[in-house]
């Protein structure tokens, strides 16, 4: 091998390895819902635990059937964590909040769902359908924030029409889709 060959076959394998690791910065999830695909590129960088519980959730199959069980059209769209009858799935335990991560809970942003406890979030996230920085960023609303931890890329469209859906109250649960909107399956993109 000459000098100028080796020199490009160095040069191609750098190219590769840029690549791959930029897949591996930012892996992608797609959500294929009852109203259409969703795409949404992580934050491996800004949030590893979080992107790694996710992730972890998705492979295992936990979403495949559950439903985005509160939609709150002037705020945000949550799912992963019920079924069309809205029994709550079982989780793993609780992640640390990464809440300080300098992401913002822009419109189109995915965040993890959690209870008063900042350290409780599971399985269940949610996408911003308005921008929700002052309302949610670090520190607010009750000295914690909500921590992202990835954009949609694709679909916005449809959690626009998942935003727009009729909702009514079943049992103690309100802003419930009167028809589910199911996430068929969740995988990590190829």
């Amino acid at each position: 091998m000459n000098l100028r060959q080796l020199s490009v076959a160095l040069a191609f394998a750098t190219a590769l390895s840029a690549a791959a690791q930029v897949q591996a910065q930012a892996p992608r999830v797609v959500l294929e819902t009852t109203e259409g695909k969703i795409v949404v590129e992580l934050a491996p960088q800004a949030a590893p635990k979080t992107v790694e519980n996710f992730l972890s959730y998705v492979k295992s199959g936990h979403y495949n059937g559950t439903i985005f069980h509160r939609v709150i059209p002037t705020f945000m769209v949550q799912g992963g964590g019920f079924g069309p009858d809205m029994k709550e799935k079982v989780t793993r335990g609780t992640i640390p909040l990464e809440s300080q991560n300098g992401l913002k809970n822009a419109r189109g942003t995915l965040a993890m769902a959690r209870r008063n406890d900042p350290n409780s979030a599971s399985a269940q996230f949610f996408i911003n359908v308005v921008d929700n920085t002052a309302r949610l960023d670090y520190p607010n609303p009750d000295g914690n924030g909500y921590a992202v931890f990835g954009k949609v890329v694709e679909g916005m469209d449809v959690v626009d029409k998942i935003r727009a859906a009729p909702t009514t109250t079943r049992g103690p649960h309100e802003n419930v889709p009167v028809t589910p909107v199911v996430i068929k399956t969740a995988r990590v993109a190829s």
